[in-house]
């Protein structure tokens, strides 16, 4: 069969043609991108997917790739087809498995793969491939740690019967109810994940079927890890032969046994918390001065907030009930604040703990502001509001200052910013030490064929 060259911008007028398929030592050795297509029995759909898919990435993404063909123990004729493609074919290789299970697939060649960002779609390409790039943007940039496609959010096109389209969304519902997901659609047949992050989680992920993504974005967000959304186009694919009540059945089977290993303390997520936590405090400022810098910012929106809140509080009660709900209002809003911004912790691990650590605090600034109030009522006992008001602000800059002694020292104790890890062109790197280790050399890849 003679393959078209799916990049025609690549000829020009002046010289001859370049080979669009060239040997394979002129191909980079190493892709940023590694997008991973598991198949059983399409031996109908392969060839045109793949043509497509391999047409698509290299006219619109300007990174280097890779598509990797993985074969679950098809008994049709999807293997020869597979090899085939991937010695004409460059930047594609196809690996077969003996065993069936699509989040086995995606383990073991997520785990061997050398490429920066590991990406998987469905063979049937139902998500609009123009998705695609801004899927695996955020991670190559570092902004994210995994991607998904998201067919169930504001600015997504969705094409499918309402009997999908139910169990679609019940099944997100029993995610949130159960489990507290916060990423609006699991199933998605789109997703992707930086490497550093794969070796990570996939020693955590047990499922090798169709739960298997459920359970990586569960333990990603219990983890405090960003997980970033992309609208998709999406169109049902009608000759689809995946056993709908056999997968609902097994679902409801890994939500119990994930939500039971989270509940009793058997999923490890101690470690993932702390590396997730490390990455996130390096988007913060470095050193004692950048973290001064933003609490300072941080401090004057508390004190106009604190302020505003105490003058209109006041008409209606006493000046300690007004100073202690005005000061109780504005200490958490600048916990989450500083928790976000000075100190760079994200996600919900630790959360409700730095609140709490963040109320004690508040209630030493509360000790200061109304020793200070009881003060001037010995003092001046006829003081105006606006007296009241200057001297409850200038305490309030000491208990600022204290407050800021108390995150840096004992709230966020160990949130000091540190470079995250990378490659020295800005490419995401692998794990740190101290981190989850890594399965990738002892991934079982059965068979691979590449050119």
């Amino acid at each position: 069969m003679a393959l078209m060259d799916p990049n025609p911008r690549a000829h020009r007028a002046a010289a001859p043609a370049p080979d669009p398929y060239p040997e394979p030592e002129q191909l980079p050795q190493t892709p940023a991108v590694d997008v991973v297509v598991p198949v059983y029995n399409e031996q109908a759909d392969l060839e045109r997917s793949v043509l497509r898919l391999h047409a698509h990435l290299r006219s619109a993404l300007p990174y280097t790739f890779r598509i990797t063909i993985a074969d679950n123990a098809s008994t049709d004729a999807t293997w020869q087809i597979a090899t085939r493609l991937a010695q004409q074919v460059p930047e594609v290789r196809a690996v077969h498995l003996d065993a069936k299970g699509r989040g086995r697939a995606l383990r073991q060649v997520w785990s061997a793969s050398d490429a920066a960002v590991l990406a998987y779609m469905d063979v049937d390409l139902s998500t609009d491939l123009a998705a695609l790039l801004p899927l695996l943007a955020p991670l190559l940039s570092g902004h994210s740690d995994l991607a998904i496609g998201t067919r169930l959010g504001r600015g997504s096109r969705v094409v499918r019967g309402p009997r999908r389209e139910i169990i679609s969304r019940s099944y997100n519902l029993i995610l949130r109810a159960t489990l507290g997901a916060g990423f609006s659609d699991a199933q998605c047949g789109f997703k992707a994940i930086r490497a550093d992050v794969a070796a990570q989680l996939l020693p955590l992920v047990q499922d090798t079927e169709w739960f298997f993504d459920t359970e990586l974005l569960v333990l990603a967000e219990r983890a405090g890890m960003r997980i970033h959304e992309v609208p998709v186009d999406w169109v049902d694919d009608p000759g689809s032969t995946v056993d709908i009540v056999d997968t609902a059945r097994k679902d409801l089977a890994g939500i119990w046994r994930v939500g039971r290993g989270l509940a009793t303390g058997r999923i490890p997520l101690a470690t993932l918390r702390s590396a997730s936590a490390t990455e996130r405090a390096g988007d913060a400022p470095h050193g004692i001065v950048g973290q001064l810098a933003r609490f300072a910012v941080i401090g004057v929106v508390s004190t106009l907030a604190y302020a505003l809140l105490y003058w209109v509080l006041r008409t209606g009660m006493g000046a300690q009930w007004a100073n202690a709900v005005a000061l109780l209002l504005t200490a958490l809003g600048n916990t989450a604040a500083n928790r976000l911004f000075t100190f760079g912790v994200r996600g919900r691990p630790g959360r409700l703990r730095h609140q709490a650590q963040g109320l004690v605090v508040f209630a030493l600034g509360l000790a200061v502001t109304a020793g200070c109030l009881v003060g001037l009522e010995a003092l001046a006992p006829q003081a105006s509001r606006g007296v009241e008001l200057v001297v409850l602000t200038a305490a309030n800059v000491v208990a600022t200052l204290l407050r800021f002694l108390l995150f840096r020292g004992w709230v966020f104790a160990g949130r000091t910013p540190s470079p995250s890890p990378g490659t020295p062109d800005g490419m995401p790197g692998r794990a740190p030490s101290g981190a989850v280790p890594s399965t990738r050399a002892t991934a079982p890849v059965l068979t691979e064929v590449s050119r």
